[in-house]
């Protein structure tokens, strides 16, 4: 409580001010202010000091942020407690326990005692007299002097904001229809048309207008207002006015007479309630569940959970992680494993969408189409989904303002297919995609966050778990297996398996099929399963690459070792300025991997791949490349593979298709892929 003897008043509902004594206090600068609007709203609570910088500041707390908060408390109890001495302890402003509290009656800040004439207001509708119930509604409303928190800054300011604004609105509705019951319509009219002016797409509050301007005889009014809703709603929206707005339209154009006169209990004409855009829909709880023996990436993920965290704090931008990697890496484990750890952060729910950006259960997903189900999921009637891409995503914004709801979007094409389903304000959007979406993290400010095959230690841990105990103590197979697999966990998973799948059959019959890199990718895949294979995730990826890109990754199988621009323009037979570009583009669809100086190399599953479709080229133009790859100088050895880069394993008196050579000074050999023969020659240019 306050001092004895000294009354203490608080005004949230409009500028933040203080009065002491019935004289106002100084209240300093906006952050101080954001200070008391804070504590003010938890009278007799304790609030820490991490969560008040948080709360004026957001995610961009500076290191002095413990001081400024000192030193406006400092200040705020020089206003609120003028006479208290430099070194006694406050009394209506206090510390404790690492943070400070206000003490006084909560009936003494405004926002407290609206809501709490509210909460009797609402008590009263169906005992009490109307005349009793409106005077609580105008005792309720009378409080507000302007924008709640007006010009406060900070996320927490924002947020409660929107909450009072929103409850004022909804006070506001219910004291109007109130008001038309008792036929007191004529009062109404100026009220509303200044409720209409502040949220002109809230259709409730132009429904109540148009009644009173009818009751009020005020007949081409009111079929006016309908039609500047009509527009307005057809032009931001793309979208009808709703069932009972049309239904009120046509009994006031038709001329039939309210059944009930002014003054009496109302009836279903024009006095029933509209309904709602929304239907009554759950929270959306639509997360998948999570795999099972899912392991790693523990840095990862606790990164990236504590950037969301420290984002989403502040309230002022929606966070948007888009985690991306090679086809089978677990982005969509990841992704999951993350959101079910953020989950309780966003009580209004889940939403999930897959996209199918390079999925084999169908189509790409559309943002229209995206946004449809998203809408469906948040109640919108099939009748009033707008037609075009614009106008829902207006309407998907605006049902997920203010609200904390966690937006999963999954296998995303690129970031014209994410941008329109990203809300405003304090939400959260996680995303995956096989490509590097540098144009959302440029102009959006996305967090983009790459995975890639699993170390060694962890891809044997997850054969070893998921193989039925077929691999404990068989370190040399399971070694062998991770190297087969790639480290990828799709392929690991394919594994562990087969192998579960037949225990009476011995290990050594089951894991040497998978020794030979011809027919490999046949192996790794689950039959009747178009989801569970190594080869339709890499051909998803590789029939999402432009044509000129597909045509280099196709001559780049022909050579089995690292990649330079000069030998990537020699096999596709183009300029180097080209060869980086499409280098570059087969890199950020992560088809190969770059390392040290601009040298590039193959991932172990997605070379054999890349073999495979070298096939695809004629065999003229095999010839003509690996031709034009024999004019290029041998001067120096291969450069090493980038460590943690498989080796290319090769059977004694072979040659790897695309492998040169030396067997002597400046000479070279090279086998052409599907043929038995081999080239030779010596280098020029």
């Amino acid at each position: 409580m306050a001092t004895a003897g000294a009354s203490l008043r608080i005004q949230l509902l409009g500028p933040v001010r203080a009065w002491r004594n019935g004289r106002e206090a100084p209240l300093g600068p906006p952050k101080q202010r954001a200070v008391l609007a804070l504590l003010a709203s938890r009278p007799g609570d304790v609030v820490g000091i991490n969560t008040i910088a948080d709360a004026v500041w957001g995610s961009t707390v500076p290191q002095t942020a413990p001081n400024s908060v000192h030193t406006y408390v400092a200040g705020l109890r020089r206003a609120l407690e003028p006479h208290r001495g430099r070194r006694a302890a406050g009394t209506v402003l206090t510390s404790q326990s690492g943070g400070y509290c206000l003490r006084l009656d909560p009936t003494d800040v405004d926002a407290t005692l609206f809501t709490q004439h509210l909460g009797e207001a609402r008590k009263t509708r169906a005992q009490a007299p109307a005349d009793v119930t409106l005077r609580l509604y105008d005792n309720a409303l009378s409080l507000w002097q302007g924008e709640a928190l007006h010009c406060v800054p900070g996320p927490f300011a924002v947020r409660e904001r929107d909450r009072l604004r929103d409850l004022r609105l909804t006070t506001v509705e219910e004291w109007a229809t109130g008001m038309l019951t008792a036929g007191r319509h004529t009062e109404l009219v100026t009220e509303l048309t200044a409720a209409v002016t502040e949220e002109p797409l809230r259709e409730k509050l132009r429904w109540l207008l148009i009644v009173a301007l009818h009751r009020g005889g005020r007949q081409a009014h009111a079929l006016q207002v309908y039609e500047d809703t009509r527009e307005l709603l057809r032009r931001d929206l793309g979208i009808e006015p709703g069932a009972d707005l049309r239904h009120l339209y046509q009994q006031i154009l038709s001329g039939r007479p309210d059944p009930h006169p002014p003054g009496t209990d109302t009836g279903p004409l024009l006095l029933t309630s509209p309904r709602p855009m929304l239907q009554a829909a759950p929270t959306p709880a639509q997360l998948p569940p999570l795999a099972r023996g899912f392991l790693g990436r523990t840095k990862e993920l606790a990164r990236l959970e504590d950037t969301i965290t420290g984002e989403s704090s502040s309230g002022a931008t929606t966070p948007v992680a888009v985690v991306d990697g090679p086809a089978g890496a677990g982005k969509t484990a990841f992704v999951l494993r993350l959101a079910h750890r953020l989950a309780n952060r966003y009580p209004d729910g889940q939403l999930y969408v897959d996209l199918r950006g390079t999925g084999p259960q169908g189509p790409t997903v559309s943002a229209a189409d995206a946004l449809e189900q998203l809408l469906g999921s948040l109640g919108v009637d099939d009748a009033r989904l707008p037609p075009t891409l614009a106008a829902r995503t207006t309407l998907y914004r605006s049902l997920l303002h203010s609200r904390k709801m966690l937006v999963v979007l999954d296998d995303a094409t690129g970031p014209d297919q994410l941008r329109p389903l990203i809300p405003p304000g304090s939400s959260c959007v996680l995303a995956t995609s096989r490509q590097r979406l540098s144009g959302l993290a440029a102009r959006d400010g996305a967090h983009l966050l790459t995975i890639g095959p699993l170390h060694d230690e962890e891809s044997a841990q997850l054969l070893t778990r998921l193989s039925g105990g077929r691999l404990h103590g068989q370190d040399p197979a399971t070694a062998r297996l991770v190297a087969q697999c790639g480290g990828l966990p799709l392929a690991l998973r394919i594994v562990a398996e087969h192998l579960a799948a037949n225990p009476g059959v011995p290990l050594n019959t089951l894991t040497e099929p998978y020794a030979a890199e011809r027919g490999r990718l046949d192996r790794l895949t689950v039959k009747g399963d178009a989801a569970a294979g190594i080869r339709g995730a890499f051909d998803a990826s590789y029939q999402a690459l432009p044509p000129d890109a597909a045509r280099m990754f196709r001559h780049l199988g022909l050579y089995s070792g690292t990649v330079t621009q000069e030998i990537a323009a020699a096999l596709a037979g183009t300029d180097r300025a080209t060869a980086r570009r499409l280098l570059s583009v087969l890199a950020a669809h992560h088809l190969l991997q770059e390392g040290p100086d601009h040298r590039y190399r193959f991932p172990t599953l997605i070379g054999i791949y890349a073999a495979e479709c070298a096939e695809h080229e004629p065999p003229a133009r095999r010839l003509e490349a690996l031709a034009r790859l024999s004019r290029l100088p041998l001067d120096e050895p291969p450069p090493p593979a980038p460590a943690g880069t498989p080796a290319t394993r090769t059977e004694p008196g072979t040659v790897t298709p695309g492998e040169r050579r030396p067997e002597g000074p400046g000479t070279w050999s090279c086998r052409v892929p599907g043929q038995r023969r081999t080239l030779s020659g010596r280098p020029g240019r």
